[in-house]
């Protein structure tokens, strides 16, 4: 069992409004401009900064000891992951609120009072997000996401938008009553798709899935779990991360598409990611892609669909939404066309 040391602030704010959460694993490069940023921001708005150290191996707990004594420190004696990391700091925090931040990120100074008003505008409390922007150029990456039928991000480009599908956890804003009653991130997750989840799961329920129209986060992406960005034109990930990702994406798509919908989908989605994994399998001559990523994907849900399809019961008693509505933040052309058109085959490694 991981043991946890927990390392009280100096100077704690009392009650705080928000309570700022950072996963960091060997991120002691890029830590210090996350909390810098936190720090700048404008306003008086009483906040706390937890961290999570996963155990990294480059110093990061002494760093943070020594520079910011004013954050919380929860230090795992083992790598636990970004879910658990997630779900033990908001276990810990106060505030009325949490942001849960990317180590690699960095928020505009007006993040937080951006985040606070709009929440403070909603009737029935939900997720919000910032807009995103690449940490080296500044460019817009999404205004949060919108899926195609398959459970595939699709970035929401669109300003006038605010209801989108989902946001990602690098920067994820809600009411902690409204985590508490979502139950958090899936542990089984790993470090994948757990923010989906946690969207899909939000809206079913009736709650909003929201960006706002002004201010952003800056993001170094890919940094802190490798892969999942475009470098020279090219799709760069990880056979890890692919993994995971098809896993839990498909996972999220079982447990919470409303109506026997999810069946058809389902046999129509193993089908085309078997079709998948064998043609990128053939093409880049590499077996590893079928036995790493496709081949382990598609039989962990099939051995595990008894206990997805309990979840999936569970999440369902409690929809107050129909398909309808649930599906208005869906686009009909598959996400995987359009990259594969853009960008050629991903470059694994």
């Amino acid at each position: 069992m991981a043991l946890v040391q927990h390392y009280p602030a100096l100077r704690p704010a009392a009650a705080p409004a928000c309570s700022i959460c950072i996963a960091n694993y060997n991120g002691v490069q890029v830590l210090g401009d996350c909390i810098e940023s936190v720090l700048a921001q404008q306003g008086d708005t009483p906040i706390e900064i937890i961290v999570h150290d996963d155990a990294s191996t480059d110093g990061s707990v002494a760093w943070i000891r020594q520079r910011y004594p004013q954050v919380e420190l929860l230090a795992s004696s083992d790598n636990a992951g970004f879910c658990i990391a997630n779900n033990r700091m908001v276990a810990q925090a106060r505030g009325e609120f949490v942001l849960l931040l990317n180590n690699d990120a960095a928020l505009y100074p007006d993040a937080m009072a951006t985040l606070l008003g709009e929440s403070r505008k909603q009737t029935v409390p939900g997720i919000l997000t910032l807009p995103q922007y690449d940490w080296q150029t500044g460019a817009l990456v999404d205004r949060g996401c919108l899926l195609d039928p398959f459970y595939n991000p699709v970035p929401n480009m669109e300003e006038g938008r605010r209801e989108v599908a989902y946001v990602i956890g690098a920067c994820l804003f809600l009411p902690r009553t409204v985590w508490n009653e979502l139950g958090g991130f899936p542990e089984w997750f790993g470090s994948s798709a757990e923010d989906m989840y946690l969207c899909c799961l939000a809206r079913l329920r009736g709650r909003s899935v929201m960006v706002t129209q002004t201010s952003g986060y800056r993001h170094r992406q890919g940094k802190s779990f490798g892969g999942n960005r475009v470098d020279a034109g090219k799709l760069n990930t990880t056979y890890r991360r692919r993994y995971y990702s098809e896993r839990n994406k498909t996972a999220v798509m079982v447990i919470c598409t409303p109506t026997l919908l999810a069946w058809p989908l389902l046999a129509l989605h193993l089908a085309m990611l078997s079709l998948e994994g064998a043609l990128l399998s053939l093409m880049k001559r590499d077996g590893r892609v079928w036995r790493e990523i496709y081949g382990p994907a598609t039989g962990y849900i099939l051995r595990k669909l008894h206990a997805i399809r309990g979840r999936r019961r569970e999440q369902q008693q409690m929809r107050s939404i129909d398909l309808g509505t649930y599906i208005r933040v869906f686009t009909v052309l598959p996400r995987k066309f359009a990259l594969l058109w853009r960008h050629g085959l991903p470059q694994v490694r």
